[in-house]
C-alpha cells in the first residue's frame, strides 16, 4: 500500500506553490532581448554616438571619425541592416543631432554640421558651427555633445587635459552652442563626462567618471552657473555667470562642500564604483511607454562593465536626487553611444579601445527591445521623512513584504578630495523597523533608522516576493540621499 500511495501521489497535479518552486528563476533575457548588428569586415564601428533620422534610419558616429547611415535598423532581423558611409575624416565623434536636413556632429575640436546636397548618400557640405574651445593633443580631451534643447541649443561637455588639468580654454566646462553658432559658458568643474542630455522636464544632466574630485562616478544636474568641483577650471570663469565659486577644499565631504560653497551642485545620483560599474557613458530616457514599466526613467550605460543601469529621480527640498538599479548585462563591447527610439527600441554601441570592457569584443552596435513580459522589480525608491517608499512593478506578497527582516540596508559616503577617487567611508548600518504595504500591494513604506544626509543608502530586498511568488529580478538599489524630506 505504501508503494501504491507514492505512485498515486506522483500522478496527482502539483500545488501552485510546488510548481513555482520547480520553475527556473527569472532571467533578464525573459524580459529584454539584446540583438547585435553585424558590420561588413571593412567597417570598424567603434560607436561613439547614435542619432535617429527620418525614414527609420540611424546615424552612427565612431571614435575613428566616421559616420555611417544604417538602414533597416528596425526590421525583424538586424542582419538585414544596410550601411552607407556618410562621412570620414572627423575627429572622434561623441555627439550627433539631426535638424532640418543637417547632421550636427560634436567632435573633439568643434561642433560641425554635415549635409548630403546631391543625394548620393555621402556628405558633401562640412561646416564649422563652433570651435570656441581648444585642444592640446592630450588623449583625454574628449568632447561629448547633446541633442537640441527646446531653445535649439546644443550642450557640449569637455573633458579635462590628462584627466587632472585644464590646459586649454574651457577644458572641464559645459558650453551651450546657440542656433547662430555662439558659445555660452554654462557650468565649470567637470572632470570626465560620458554623456549629456535632458530629462523629460527639461533639466540638463551629465554623468561624470570617478577620479579627482569624484569619489565615485555619478549623474549630475547641469544648472547654469553651477560648479562641479575641479578648481583649475575656474581660471576660465565667465563673469556673466555671476560671482566665481569658491575653490574646493580637499578632505571633506559633499554635504560640507554644499554648505560652504553655494554654487556647488551635488551629484543627483551616485553610481557606486565597482558595484554598478566603473565608467558611465551615454544615456537616454524612455518616453515611449513601450520599453516595459519604466516610462520616464533613465537608462545609463557603463563602458567598463558592458551593462545598462536604470535611474529614477525626484526633487526633495529643491534638490535633485534618486536611485540607481542594475538593469541589463551582457553587451558585447563597452557602450559609449545610446539612443532610445519613440518605438521603445534602445540602441547602444561602443568600443573597448583604451580601456577593457567585459563584453570582450572591440566594438559593437546592438538593439534592446522589451519582450512584453513585466519583470518583478523595484520600480522606484523615494525618500520620505521617516525612511523610504518602495514601489514595485507588480503587487507584492504581503507576508514577505511586511517582514522587516527581508530588508537589509547599508549607507556610506565618499571623501571630497583632490586625490583620485575615494574609498567608501563613514559607514552606517540603518535598520528597517517597520514595513507596511499599500492597499493595492505595489508600495511598501519603510521606517528606517537612521537616515544620513549625503550618504548613499543601499537597499537589498532578497526575501521579498511578488504575489505570484517570484523573487525581485534585481533585488538591490542605491539611493543618494542629498536631502531628507521635511514632511
Amino acid at each position: 500500500m505504501k508503494t501504491f500511495a507514492f505512485a498515486l501521489a506522483a500522478l496527482l497535479p502539483l500545488a501552485p506553490s510546488a510548481l513555482r518552486a520547480q520553475s527556473p528563476a527569472p532571467q533578464e533575457s525573459d524580459f529584454y532581448k539584446i540583438e547585435p548588428f553585424s558590420f561588413p569586415a571593412d567597417i570598424v564601428a567603434e560607436v561613439g554616438a547614435i542619432e535617429l533620422l527620418p525614414e527609420h534610419k540611424l546615424a552612427v558616429g565612431t571614435r575613428r571619425g566616421d559616420v555611417y547611415i544604417v538602414d533597416n535598423a528596425f526590421t525583424t532581423d538586424p542582419a538585414n541592416a544596410k550601411y552607407q558611409h556618410f562621412a570620414s575624416g572627423l575627429h572622434e565623434v561623441l555627439g550627433l543631432a539631426y535638424k532640418d536636413g543637417w547632421l550636427y556632429v560634436t567632435q573633439r575640436p568643434e561642433v560641425s554640421r554635415l549635409k548630403d546636397k546631391d543625394g548620393d548618400g555621402r556628405a558633401d557640405i562640412f561646416e564649422t558651427v563652433n570651435a570656441d574651445w581648444n585642444i592640446t593633443g592630450d588623449y583625454h580631451e574628449y568632447a561629448f555633445g547633446s541633442r537640441f534643447d527646446p531653445k535649439g541649443n546644443l550642450w557640449v561637455t569637455l573633458c579635462l587635459t590628462g584627466s587632472f588639468h585644464s590646459n586649454a580654454p574651457y577644458r572641464g566646462w559645459c558650453l551651450r552652442i546657440t542656433p547662430d553658432g555662439k558659445s555660452i559658458p554654462t557650468a565649470a568643474g567637470l572632470r570626465s563626462p560620458g554623456g549629456v542630455g535632458f530629462s523629460p522636464d527639461g533639466t540638463a544632466y551629465y554623468d561624470d567618471n570617478q577620479g579627482v574630485w569624484n569619489g565615485s562616478s555619478s549623474l549630475k544636474p547641469l544648472l547654469v552657473g553651477s560648479f562641479h568641483g575641479h578648481p583649475e577650471t575656474l581660471k576660465w570663469w565667465d563673469n556673466a555667470l555671476g560671482e566665481k565659486p569658491l575653490e574646493s577644499v580637499t578632505g571633506t565631504r559633499i554635504t560640507q562642500e554644499r554648505e560652504r560653497n553655494p554654487k556647488f551642485a551635488p551629484p543627483a545620483v551616485i553610481l557606486p564604483h565597482a558595484k554598478v560599474g566603473n565608467s558611465p557613458t551615454a544615456w537616454d530616457w524612455d518616453e515611449s511607454g513601450k520599453f516595459g514599466p519604466f516610462t520616464k526613467q533613465l537608462f545609463i550605460t557603463d563602458q567598463s562593465f558592458s551593462v545598462v543601469n536604470r535611474v529614477t529621480l525626484e526633487t526633495v527640498n529643491g534638490v535633485k536626487q534618486g536611485c540607481v538599479f542594475p538593469f541589463l548585462k551582457g553587451l558585447q563591447s563597452g557602450p559609449i553611444g545610446v539612443r532610445m527610439s519613440p518605438d521603445g527600441v534602445l540602441f547602444v554601441g561602443g568600443s573597448d579601445r583604451g580601456w577593457g570592457a567585459r563584453g570582450g569584443k572591440p566594438f559593437d552596435l546592438e538593439r534592446i527591445t522589451w519582450t512584453g513580459k513585466v519583470p518583478f522589480e523595484m520600480h522606484e525608491i523615494k525618500a520620505s521623512p521617516e525612511g523610504f517608499e518602495v514601489k514595485f512593478t507588480q503587487p507584492v506578497d504581503e507576508t514577505t513584504a511586511k517582514d522587516a527582516n527581508n530588508y537589509k540596508m547599508r549607507a556610506w559616503t565618499y571623501i571630497w578630495q583632490a586625490s583620485y577617487g575615494s574609498p567608501e567611508v563613514d559607514e552606517v548600518l540603518p535598520k528597517v523597523e517597520v514595513a507596511s504595504v499599500s492597499a493595492d500591494g505595489t508600495i511598501v513604506k519603510l521606517k528606517v533608522t537612521p537616515l544620513t544626509k549625503g550618504h548613499v543608502h543601499q537597499l537589498d530586498v532578497p526575501g521579498v516576493k511578488s504575489k505570484d511568488g517570484a523573487p525581485v529580478l534585481h533585488p538591490v538599489g542605491y539611493y543618494t540621499l542629498n536631502e531628507i524630506p521635511k514632511s
